[in-house]
């Protein structure tokens, strides 16, 4: 494979068409096309499609990009090492966030991956889980965050890692918090909800638990991101929920009070890794750190595979 090449073919990626591509490394775009040519005609398999007058990934494209990604920041470290070779080489701990895990939690599960040597950098990449999961699968991605274990709808190989779990509390600012207090949780019929959006894990289990308390709130906003939920009910506009066990921090951080709590409702987080990547040292800290400081359990865990086959496509049969 020519490099020449492969340097070309990332740079179109990042810069989404030839023309641009082409300014910034002071080529003709016509020369740039015929060494993209040489490079599918080289894998096999086209790396673009058309769209507009831009220029969209194939699935082999993303699939190729992942690598070329990893190629050339390998290379520009080995340059680096060359000129300093006291130089300690930098670990990428690369890790997906699922976007519906509140901040809080993952700074807590991340903060012992820091400690692992003085030379490791955490990536960080938030999403959807399925979008997680796909980097996962092509090894771009070394661990996925998730408030739900990885089953075989998601057909990929892999192991779930329970971390730990807890119930829910129920916050507001200090006004609502002594309103909604006393007789709780009936003191919740008609009051100011802000709701995780129905498809999330923690949206389904509230949902069915006020039907079995006949409980009908009053909802505000309906919303997949804690983040965003959190920040609404930091205002004043409404009642929100998050994890019991990042409840003292809330209050102390936030100002806001705690009005009632819930155990019906076990909020669950997980790692998932890929089956090769269980010795990940960023993965056992991850792992053993977050069940034994933040929630409190005795024994280091042992991962549990998910039964499933998975195999990297192969970019022949990618369309």
């Amino acid at each position: 494979m020519n490099f020449k090449h492969l340097r070309y073919f990332l740079t179109v990626a990042q810069e989404g068409s030839i023309s641009r591509a082409s300014d910034k490394l002071h080529l003709t775009p016509q020369t740039i096309s015929g060494q993209l040519k040489l490079l599918e005609n080289e894998l096999g398999t086209p790396l673009f499609k058309k769209r507009g007058r831009n220029l969209k990934l194939t699935k082999a494209g993303q699939h190729a990009l992942n690598y070329a990604e990893e190629i050339f920041m390998l290379g520009d470290e080995l340059q680096q090492s060359l000129q300093d070779p006291n130089q300690r080489k930098i670990q990428r701990f690369k890790i997906g966030i699922a976007d519906v895990l509140p901040k809080l939690i993952t700074y807590h599960l991340l903060q012992p991956a820091l400690k692992i040597t003085d030379s490791t950098r955490l990536v960080c990449e938030e999403g959807p889980l399925p979008s997680l999961l796909a980097d996962l699968a092509t090894q771009k991605l070394d661990l996925v965050l998730a408030d739900r274990p990885l089953d075989a709808s998601f057909h990929i190989r892999g192991y779930n890692h329970l971390l730990g779990e807890c119930g829910l509390s129920f916050f507001a600012t200090r006004g609502d918090a002594e309103r909604y207090r006393d007789n709780f949780p009936h003191s919740l019929e008609g009051a100011p909800m802000l709701m995780p959006s129905p498809e999330t894990e923690r949206g389904i289990g509230l949902s069915r638990w006020f039907e079995r308390q006949k409980i009908r709130p009053d909802i505000q906003v309906e919303c997949a991101d804690t983040a965003l939920i959190e920040a609404f009910g930091l205002s004043g506009a409404g009642i929100f929920c998050a994890p019991s066990v990042i409840e003292e921090q809330m209050t102390r951080q936030y100002g806001v009070e705690v009005i009632g709590r819930m155990d019906d409702i076990r909020e669950r987080f997980y790692a998932i890794s890929l089956e090769r990547r269980v010795s990940h040292p960023g993965v056992l800290a991850v792992c053993n750190a977050a069940r034994m400081a933040l929630f409190e359990e005795d024994e280091p865990i042992t991962p549990q595979p998910v039964a499933l086959n998975y195999l990297p496509p192969d970019p022949a049969d990618i369309d």
